[in-house]
């Protein structure tokens, strides 16, 4: 991939040429002085009454002139009129001394000084340009909340943008992109008291010419090698592609054909509104309004397997197209959303695999990162980051870095504080925790834990007592009562329950404590009654599962399993257990587990240890079942007699063998009891265990896909990060986020510390603007638009005085020097989003739209304006069509080749894009579009000293 300074190269190379140009017209003035000459005598014919035949060239020149100037130049002759001195501009003072004084060395020299100034002034505007673009992001970037349906039939909120992206490419983006030449063309008709000019008109069809010609023949070449880019939004690139053609078809129309050499009311406004009128059909195309809803559509299953209708072309990595009803009637906001979120899943498990050792924050972060990276980026975006990299700012890239790790810092903070929250904003609560306990005959006493949640700030105090249930006070346990105090700051309370032993065969026993009276603002909450179970600890026990079902997360890492014995926990007891997949699957969802557990003397409580592997999915409903089998008494030896005579004597084991051989239904209480000395599996001996997504994994995934777009990434939130900025040299790298977890910090080159301190200036000066986190940006783009219109007037005074040091005219000036000037950030824009994104709809989609805009707002506002002007006061406002008619019409015809050349590569199977392909084919389009606006520059300047008539 060629890098962003071979481009440079290239556009050295157009300067070139243009000095080349210059010297041209510089020979031209030759051709020039006979018609001076003839000029001369023109002017003396009008003082003398006499006008004779003269050509329209001669005429325009005589009407700026006024009766002092025609008598001047009717005595001096063409020495006069090579001696006129340049007229002050609207901002930049006028360089004295001026006439006939300065030599051709002075002109040369205040010529290059001119150009320097533009060159810098170009630089000035490019980043203040930049600032505005920034607030047009935050303003297109607004969101609100609609309610969506899902497919479940439920709704949820979702965050969605108020802007469409085709009416804010048209209106903001494309203002953003083209303020220059659109304040300069209304700057111009203010300067000259509201008459024509070539400066405005010029600079906006030069720059047309060269966005459709230059820009896509460097996008068309510099994509990689056996890559191509297509146009996604097809039919709106068409409707821009065909108001742009009728853009200057309209113009030529009003200069040369309805009337002639002036402009109307009627002319004028119908160009203004003409603005609007492609902002609405460009959207009806993109909203598939009016008569498409009801033309029949083909819908396609894409990669994901969602349907989608036939709006853009069968990708290379889409499953074969087929026809198949229309899709359901769902919000193409929440489709969006959806694959979003896929899209952040895919990624975190992509790097989970890259990087197995990472822990979840870290794949969170390098998975945010290369969200916003692989986003859908904006006109903005790009024209952004060209500018930063030119003028020693940094790379964009570096900001997702810094955008990605406070975005995940940010979520997790609101996830914690939102918990936080929950237990601050609640009253004071006691209650018991745990609310069950299960405690062996022979324990002696044990701890009871009382606990206070919410505000504990304060004194507070409640009262308990025992209650018998099974087990009775005074034989069982002894009873208890009391009051429990909680001083400001404590948040539990623990007290101890004694037990009391026998040697006498009996059920599992309980008996209840209760919590009653508590102090003023406190409540008593669930569970206020602990319920205790005495386990007998002359049986072998009951061994069976604590649960019947378990919900757990899939970040829980290893499970524990509860199984339980009870009804007795004497002797050792051997309990197998092995796990069965319902629909999880053994090793993608869990890891199988079988063996035993094994119960000691005494012991009533063993768990099953079950990992989950978490595969940080957003959706997930599996399951899978835990059992365990007949327990069996665990022996020392293969006798298993001997293992009896350690807890029982021989007449106790004979009498339970017996008992076992007779009927359960004849046997009496006390022969039941004796039964439960041999260890048996109680009820439920099997679990069913349903693993679900993290919910704390599933909220940081709706807020971290919310987050990952690069409008944040193109606004500033304070002054100090703004100066900050404009301060620190970054490198401008073009690498990309990748997901590495490499340190190395690259160190700025020499080339970046030149750019940053020959812009220092500038990058200063307007970090003094408001920040786009103010009012949303409309404060931003005031100010920005406003400085924007200044540097615009600067420009338009330094390309005059320029054109009038050398001898160039302004309609040349604007075609060669100006709209290069303004069209720079643009072609490095362009070629970044050739390079970087997936669809030309950046890199060359926009370019027919601002193509319009700029006629339709530019020209159409500044000659609205002039018209309103001149009706007012009873005169007519006059643009000679010579220059713009002949630039016009020599545009529309080349403009027609090169979208038919653009149409051609699409349909060419070999091909099949607009932009890359074929070496050699994308070559000699190119060529072809060089030659294009090479003959266009040439026939332009021609035209302008009256080599060709017209």
């Amino acid at each position: 991939m060629l890098s962003i300074h071979k481009s440079i190269t290239s556009i050295a190379s157009f300067a070139i040429f243009l000095l080349v140009v210059y010297v041209v017209t510089y020979t031209l003035q030759s051709t020039d002085a006979q018609d001076n000459k003839q000029f001369a005598a023109y002017s003396a014919s009008l003082l003398n009454g006499t006008t004779g035949h003269h050509n329209s060239r001669q005429r325009r020149q005589i009407d700026v002139l006024d009766e002092d100037d025609i008598e001047l130049t009717a005595n001096k002759g063409v020495e006069s009129v090579e001696a006129f001195s340049c007229s002050p501009g609207l901002v930049l003072p006028l360089w004295t001394p001026q006439g006939r004084s300065l030599t051709t060395g002075d002109r040369c020299v205040r010529g290059f000084v001119y150009f320097l100034l533009m060159i810098y002034l170009f630089v000035g505007v490019s980043i203040i340009s930049d600032r505005f673009m920034g607030a047009i992001e935050a303003i297109t970037s607004i969101e609100r909340t609609v309610m969506v349906r899902g497919a479940d039939g439920q709704k949820q909120p979702m965050r969605v943008r108020v802007w469409n992206e085709t009416v804010a490419n048209l209106t903001l983006m494309a203002l953003g992109s083209s303020a220059p030449e659109i304040l300069l063309s209304v700057i111009e008709i203010y300067a000259k008291n509201f008459e024509s000019g070539d400066l405005g008109p010029g600079t906006i069809v030069g720059s047309a010419a060269y966005n459709l010609f230059i820009i896509i023949a460097l996008c068309m070449v510099l994509i990689p090698s056996g890559e191509h880019r297509r146009i996604k939004h097809l039919r709106v690139f068409i409707v821009t592609a065909v108001f742009s053609l009728l853009a200057y078809i309209w113009l030529w129309v009003i200069l040369s054909i309805i009337s002639p050499g002036i402009i109307e009311v009627w002319e004028s406004l119908i160009t203004l509104i003409m603005f609007p009128v492609t902002v609405l059909w460009a959207y009806i195309a993109e909203r598939r309004l009016l008569l498409y809803k009801y033309i029949n559509k083909k819908y396609s299953v894409n990669k994901r397997g969602v349907v989608v209708a036939g709006e853009h072309d069968k990708d290379d990595n889409d499953a074969e197209s087929a026809r198949v009803a229309p899709a359901p009637n769902t919000s193409s906001r929440d489709n969006a959303y959806e694959d979003a979120r896929r899209d952040y899943i895919a990624l975190l498990a992509e790097l989970r695999q890259k990087y197995p050792d990472a822990d979840l924050e870290q794949l969170e972060m390098m998975a945010q990162e290369q969200m916003i990276s692989r986003g859908t980026k904006s006109r903005a975006f790009y024209r952004i980051q060209a500018t930063r990299k030119l003028v020693g700012s940094g790379n964009l890239m570096r900001k997702i870095q810094e955008r990605a790790q406070n975005d995940l810092s940010e979520v997790k903070a609101q996830l914690n504080r939102i918990e936080d929250d929950d237990e601050n904003d609640e009253p004071t609560r006691i209650y018991f925790e745990p609310g069950h306990y299960t405690v062996m005959e022979n324990c002696g006493e044990f701890e009871v834990r009382v606990v206070r949640r919410g505000d504990i700030s304060t004194y507070s105090k409640v009262d308990f007592e025992t209650e018998d249930g099974t087990a009775s006070a005074g034989s069982d346990y002894v009873g208890k009562k009391g009051t429990l105090t909680f001083p400001p700051g404590v948040d539990e309370q623990r007290f101890k329950i004694e037990v009391i032993d026998d040697d006498i065969f009996e059920e599992d026993e309980c008996f209840y404590i209760r919590l009653f009276n508590p102090s003023e603002y406190v409540s008593i909450c669930v569970p206020q009654i602990a319920t205790v179970m005495i386990l007998d600890d002359d049986h072998a026990g009951i061994f069976a599962f604590a649960e019947a079902n378990y919900e757990i997360s899939e970040s829980v890492g290893v499970f524990e399993v509860v199984v339980m014995r009870y009804s007795g926990a004497r002797g050792s007891v051997i309990v197998p257990y092995w796990t069965e997949d319902i629909n999880a699957i053994e090793g993608q969802h869990y890891e199988a587990a079988h063996g035993e557990l094994h119960f000691t003397n005494n012991v009533t409580e063993q768990h099953i240890s079950i990992k989950i592997i978490e595969e940080s999915c957003y959706e997930k409903n599996v399951r899978f079942n835990v059992h365990i089998g007949t327990p069996q008494l665990a022996p020392d030896d293969t006798n298993k007699e001997s293992f009896f005579h350690r807890f029982f004597d021989d007449e106790l084991i004979e009498k339970i063998y017996e008992l076992e051989q007779k009927p359960y239904k004849s046997l009496t209480e006390l022969e039941r009891v004796l039964l439960l000395s041999k260890p048996r599996a109680g009820e439920m001996t099997s679990v069913e265990v349903r693993i679900r997504e993290s919910q704390e994994f599933k909220a940081t995934v709706d807020k971290l896909v919310a987050k990952a777009n690069t409008s944040a990434v193109l606004g500033t939130s304070s002054w100090r990060e703004q100066f900050k900025d404009a301060l620190t040299v970054i490198p401008a790298d073009e690498s990309e986020i990748d997901g590495d977890d490499g340190t190395d910090e690259e160190i700025p080159r020499c080339v970046d510390y030149i750019s940053h301190f020959v812009c220092l200036f500038w990058k200063v000066l307007f970090a003094f603007v408001p920040p786009t986190d103010i009012c949303g940006g409309y404060v931003t783009f005031v100010v920005s638009i406003t400085v924007i219109g200044v540097i615009t007037a600067v420009i338009g005074d330094a390309a005059t005085y320029f054109g009038c040091a050398l001898n160039v005219k302004d309609s040349v000036t604007a075609i060669c020097f100006v709209a290069l000037g303004t069209s720079i950030p643009d072609t490095f824009a362009s070629i970044i989003a050739a390079k970087q994104d997936d669809s030309a709809d950046n890199c060359i989609g926009n370019v027919t739209g601002s193509n319009a805009v700029n006629v339709f707002l530019g020209i159409g506002l500044a000659w609205s304006l002039a018209s309103i002007y001149h009706m007012a006061h009873g005169t007519t406002f006059n643009v000679e069509p010579g220059t713009i008619g002949f630039a016009v019409a020599l545009f529309c015809g080349e403009a027609m080749i090169a979208i038919s050349i653009m149409m051609y590569r699409r349909t060419k199977k070999s091909i099949g894009a607009e932009l890359g392909g074929p070496v050699r084919s994308k070559w000699i389009h190119a060529t072809i579009l060089f030659l294009l606006w090479l003959v266009y520059l040439t026939m332009s300047t021609m035209e302008a000293y009256d080599v060709i008539k017209i």
